[in-house]
């Protein structure tokens, strides 16, 4: 049996001189030597941090990734092909268009313009664009549009249960009331006399939109459309999302907003939320990265001696 001897302070030890009375069971003098640097002898050495050539294609992989749930869930970009939005926008300009609110119940409202797909052949006899192999990883990412997706875009004059008319040569009417429209391209009427959809006087059905071009003189619109299956309406279900913002080129960057002609009593316009997402996916999928960039190197950083 061992006894327990007051030490030198008074505290009771362990007959075992080979262990300490503070409980600790290493052995007396047996503690790791601290090594040359500070550190102790027994500790981990400090872990090295990637190169950054090691890490590169991580960090693509992961911008990839996020481009492609941006594209799809929140913003895309989408190139104008024709002169039908003069002067709005011109043939070859880049709009990003707002993809996340119609997700929360959104719908297209007057004066926005949005982008939607054919709805009924409205692009027949069209080219098709042949995209080389680069075209076609941008436009996955949503930094091009898709070549093979037929989308076009156009200002939404009515929603459902509003009545559209043109007469002569204008103004153009919605439920009464006529519209002021500085947006139509110079020398054009808001109205055409034509006989083949010039003038007309529509009812819209619910769940639909009425579109028309801002160059009102060059646009195949709804107007022209009105013998297919939707007599030239838009199912809202087409609808891809509103266009928010001219990104490209950057001499004409702005935003695409509501003309206050669509304001005005008696329109019956409801309200909405709508987003004011203005980078490219592109951009959003760079910001997102470098976090993890940040966050990476500062775990891989060498600890200071004696610190955890």
């Amino acid at each position: 049996m061992e006894a327990n001897v007051p030490g030198p302070d008074g505290a009771l030890t362990s007959g075992n001189s080979e262990f300490s009375a503070t409980g600790d069971d290493t052995p007396e003098g047996r503690r790791p030597e601290a090594g040359s640097d500070g550190t102790d002898a027994g500790a981990r050495p400090p872990k090295k941090p990637r190169s950054f050539w090691k890490e590169l294609p991580i960090l693509i992989g992961i911008a990839l990734v996020l481009a492609l749930l941006i594209k799809t869930f929140l913003v895309q970009a989408f190139s104008i092909p024709s002169d039908s939005m003069q002067n709005t926008l011109q043939q070859g300009d880049r709009v990003l268009v707002d993809k996340l609110t119609p997700w929360f119940g959104s719908k297209p409202e007057r004066g926005e313009v949005v982008v939607f797909h054919d709805p009924d052949d409205w692009l027949a006899g069209e080219p098709t664009p042949n995209p080389n192999p680069v075209q076609k990883v941008l436009s996955w990412i949503g930094l091009m549009p898709s070549a093979e997706e037929k989308d076009l875009i156009k200002r939404v004059i009515g929603v459902g249960g509003d009545t559209v008319e043109c007469k002569g040569t204008g103004p153009l009417t919605v439920n009464g009331k006529a519209l002021n429209e500085p947006y139509v391209y110079p020398g054009n009427t808001p109205c055409s006399q034509d006989d083949q959809g010039g003038q007309f006087k529509v009812k819209v059905p619910k769940g639909y939109i009425w579109v028309m071009g801002d160059h009102r003189q060059n646009s195949r619109d709804s107007r022209y459309n009105q013998s297919d299956k939707h007599h030239g309406m838009v199912p809202v279900d087409k609808v891809v999302g509103r266009a928010i913002v001219k990104a490209w080129p950057i001499n004409r960057w702005g935003t695409l907003p509501v003309p206050d002609t669509f304001d005005q009593p008696g329109l019956n316009q409801q309200s909405s939320a709508a987003a004011s997402l203005s980078v490219a996916p592109g951009g959003v999928a760079v910001a997102a990265v470098l976090p993890v960039v940040l966050w990476r190197r500062r775990r891989t950083e060498p600890v200071a001696a004696g610190k955890r």
